[in-house]
């Protein structure tokens, strides 16, 4: 079994742009990294280092910020830390940053075994060489998830906050309600432009999430109001989500819309 790659760099404005996308049957996934005024924001897979390494190493490097602590997100973080350059994560992160990756089978086929790295924690801002910037918790697709700020040139890197604007599948550990609340959080913010992990550059990031909050608001509703009814949890899901995803096959469950439908009933 083999995975088809592809590469893309771009840039906007000021800030570098890096994808690695991976495809292996119906499954399609994807992953940025972003740099911008030395900052390295999320690094990348390991299954992809040769690549992301590539366009790291032209590069003046002053620090790496992960927004979470996901084998996409962070795959090269040994490579840049062994370089000198200091890496920072959530505080909740560090002691599992340190050791051996452990994860689902399918997690290191598309993504590789991420080896162990040394992590800062997170500072409630910090300075680049022009820009100050604010690093935000928006939990809800991971406990350790933040999201960055430049405050300088109101920018907002979101790592897997947004995603998209419709979500039909979530891995079981995720909260609609926590990623809700983060979305509402991020609204009040100061910001335009917006770098999403997965979706790339999005030019008028508040309008992106106000699509994505409204969907969420109205299937809150919906799981809500067909649970009050008496509709079980698999009722509702097969009502709401028909479509099988091939995803869901392959991480046996670990991504699947019943989750979304789950994490809504539990508040």
């Amino acid at each position: 079994m083999l995975l088809k790659q592809s590469f893309f760099e771009s840039i906007q404005g000021d800030v570098k742009l890096f994808e690695g996308k991976n495809a292996f049957s119906q499954v399609k996934l994807n992953v940025y990294s972003f740099y911008q005024d030395g900052v390295v924001i999320d690094c990348g897979a390991h299954v992809m280092r040769k690549h992301f390494i590539g366009f790291y190493e032209p590069l003046s490097i002053d620090r790496v910020v992960i927004t979470h602590a996901h084998e996409d997100h962070e795959g090269c973080a040994k490579y840049l830390s062994d370089k000198g350059i200091p890496i920072y994560l959530h505080p909740m992160s560090i002691e599992k940053s340190k050791k051996k990756a452990n994860y689902m089978l399918y997690r290191k086929f598309f993504w590789g075994i991420r080896p162990p790295y040394r992590a800062n924690p997170h500072e409630e801002s910090f300075e680049s060489r022009k820009y100050r910037w604010r690093v935000i918790e928006t939990p809800g697709h991971a406990a350790d998830h933040v999201s960055f700020l430049n405050e300088s040139t109101g920018q907002l890197f979101a790592g897997d906050l947004f995603v998209t604007p419709r979500t039909k599948l979530i891995l079981r550990e995720e909260s609609i309600p926590q990623i809700i609340r983060s979305i509402e959080k991020v609204l009040q913010l100061d910001f335009g432009e917006m770098f999403c992990c997965h979706a790339g550059y999005i030019k008028d990031g508040k309008k992106a999430f106000r699509q994505k909050l409204d969907y969420l608001y109205m299937l809150t509703d919906q799981v809500k109001s067909l649970s009050k009814k008496g509709y079980s949890v698999d009722e509702i899901h097969q009502q709401l989500f028909p479509r099988k995803y091939q995803l869901s096959t392959i991480s046996r469950g670990e991504w699947d819309s019943k989750h979304m439908i789950t994490s809504i009933l539990s508040e």
